[in-house]
């Protein structure tokens, strides 16, 4: 099984709804490292690092959306080279 980091800049009404909290959740659950936090242009900036399944289905739930109450227009992935994060945390 390999390690793999992505980086996620997730637009769309995502500040002020939980999304990073709710994020953080779903990150837990699928066993990623990484963090979540708000971006000046409104989006939301999301670095995801664990195995390869878990990092793909983690995108494809921001992608459809996220949170219930977060409305996402877009996501922008890229891979990231970083993989050496430790839990999943909301950084300010």
């Amino acid at each position: 099984m390999s390690t793999v980091a992505v980086i996620a800049y997730v637009y769309g009404m995502v500040q002020g709804v939980g999304f990073r909290y709710h994020t953080q959740m779903q990150a837990q659950h699928l066993g990623i490292a990484g963090y979540a936090r708000n971006c000046d242009d409104g989006s939301v900036e999301v670095v995801a690092c664990g195995e390869r399944k878990a990092v793909e289905e983690f995108i494809e739930w921001l992608q459809q959306g996220g949170p219930r109450h977060a409305r996402v227009d877009k996501v922008l992935t890229e891979p990231h080279g970083k993989v050496d994060y430790s839990g999943f945390k909301i950084r300010y």
